[in-house]
C-alpha cells in the first residue's frame, strides 16, 4: 500500500504514520515528491490495514499498489529517480554515459583509457576487476589489483568508478574502490548479492539477465530498493533469442515500456547486445532516441589485442564520432549529454 499524505502534512503526522505501519508488522519506506509525501507500507497485506491508516491525521488516501514490484513502480513515485555519482548523473533528462575496457588489463591501459573517456565526455569509467567468464580457463581479471587501478585513474580524471561485483562477499571490497556496483546479467537473479549491493549504499547498475522477463528484472530491482537503496539503474544489455546474427537480441522497445512502469532510469548496453562494434554506434543513437537515460560501451586502444571481448569494443576515434551522433539526437530529445 502507499499512504499518500495531504499537501503541506507536517513531519510529526508522517511519523506517526510510520510508527503506525510498524505496529502493523510492515516496513515502511517515506518517498519525498515534488507536491507531496509519499509513504509506502511494504510485507504482507494486513486485515484492517488500510482502514487503520486512513484514519491517521495528515493522511489523504490509502492506495492498494497492484505491481508486485512495490517500490519500483511508478505507483509508488511518479517523478523519474536520478542517480547520481560524482559528476555521472543518469536519469531526469540527464543522459550518463559510462565508458571502458571489458577488463582492468593493466595500469597503462585502464589510465589511457580513463583519459579518452573524460576527454570525450564520457563522465564514468567501467572496467572489469572480477570477471564471470563461460569458460574456467578464460581471463578472470586482476582482482583487487585492477580495482587499485581503477582508483588511481579516477583520482586522475575525476570519473566514477563503475565495476562489476560477483558475490556477496566481495562487495566490501570492491565498495571501497567503486562508486557504481555492477551487478552483471548472470547475477540479476542472486539475491543475497542483491541484498548486499543494496545495503552497500552505493549506487547499484543493475544487468538485466539474459532469458529474464520485464517483471523478473524489476523484481530483482525490488530487493535492492527494499534494502532503503533507492540509487538503482537498470540496465538493457540483450536477451537471447533464436537470431545468430548478433551476441544477443538488443530490445529497445524495453526502455520506453520501463519508463511507463518504473520510475528507476534505464541505461543501455550496444556493445552487449550486439557483440559487434560496427552496430554498437548505431544501437547507441537508436537507444538514445528510445529515451535511454545512459548508455555504457566498451572501448580499448587496440580491440585486437584486448583480453576480453574485443570484437565488441570501439577504437578511440569510432567512440568520438558516436558521442558526437548521440549528442545530436540527445538534443532533439530534449536531453542533456554534457559536453567534450
Amino acid at each position: 500500500m502507499i499512504v499518500v499524505m495531504k499537501p503541506g502534512a507536517i513531519p510529526q503526522q508522517i511519523e506517526h504514520v510510520k510508527e503506525r505501519i510498524e505496529q502493523l508488522d510492515l516496513r515502511w519506506h517515506v518517498i519525498e515528491g515534488t507536491e507531496r509525501t509519499v509513504v509506502a507500507a511494504l510485507g504482507e497485506k494486513r486485515d484492517g490495514a488500510k482502514q487503520s491508516l486512513e484514519l491517521c491525521e495528515g493522511v489523504e488516501k490509502v492506495v492498494a499498489i497492484l505491481a508486485p514490484y512495490k517500490m519500483a513502480s511508478t505507483e509508488v513515485k511518479r517523478e523519474p529517480t536520478v542517480v547520481q555519482a560524482l559528476d555521472l548523473k543518469v536519469g531526469g533528462g540527464h543522459i550518463g554515459v559510462i565508458a571502458g575496457p571489458c577488463s582492468v588489463e593493466s595500469r597503462d591501459q585502464i589510465l589511457e583509457i580513463a583519459h579518452l573517456v573524460k576527454q570525450m565526455g564520457g563522465k564514468a569509467l567501467r572496467g572489469g576487476a572480477f570477471k564471470p567468464r563461460t569458460s574456467p580457463y578464460s581471463f578472470q581479471g586482476l582482482k583487487e589489483k585492477g580495482l587499485q587501478f581503477l582508483a588511481e585513474a579516477r583520482a586522475q580524471t575525476g570519473l566514477a568508478v563503475v565495476t562489476e561485483v560477483m558475490a556477496p562477499e566481495q562487495v566490501e571490497l570492491v565498495s571501497a574502490y567503486a562508486d557504481v556496483l555492477q551487478v552483471g546479467a548472470r547475477n540479476m537473479q542472486n539475491y543475497p548479492l542483491l541484498e548486499a549491493v543494496g545495503a552497500s549504499g552505493l549506487a547499484v547498475l543493475l544487468k538485466r539477465g539474459a532469458s529474464a522477463t520485464m517483471e523478473e528484472f524489476l523484481l530483482a530491482a525490488e530487493y535492492i530498493l527494499k534494502t532503503g537503496n533507492t540509487k538503482v539503474m537498470l540496465c538493457e544489455r540483450g536477451i537471447r533469442t533464436f537470431e545468430d546474427h548478433t551476441r544477443f537480441t538488443l530490445p529497445l522497445a524495453s526502455v520506453p515500456y520501463l519508463h511507463q512502469t518504473t520510475h528507476l532510469p534505464v541505461v543501455v548496453d550496444p556493445s552487449h547486445g550486439t557483440g559487434k562494434a560496427s552496430l554498437v554506434a548505431p544501437m547507441a543513437r537508436a537507444a538514445i532516441a528510445a529515451g535511454a537515460d545512459g548508455l555504457i560501451i566498451e572501448i580499448h586502444p587496440n580491440p585486437e589485442k584486448a583480453l576480453s571481448d574485443g570484437f565488441q569494443a570501439l577504437t578511440p576515434g569510432a567512440f568520438r564520432q558516436m558521442m558526437t551522433e548521440c549528442r545530436k539526437i540527445a538534443a532533439v530529445m530534449g536531453m542533456h549529454m554534457g559536453q567534450d
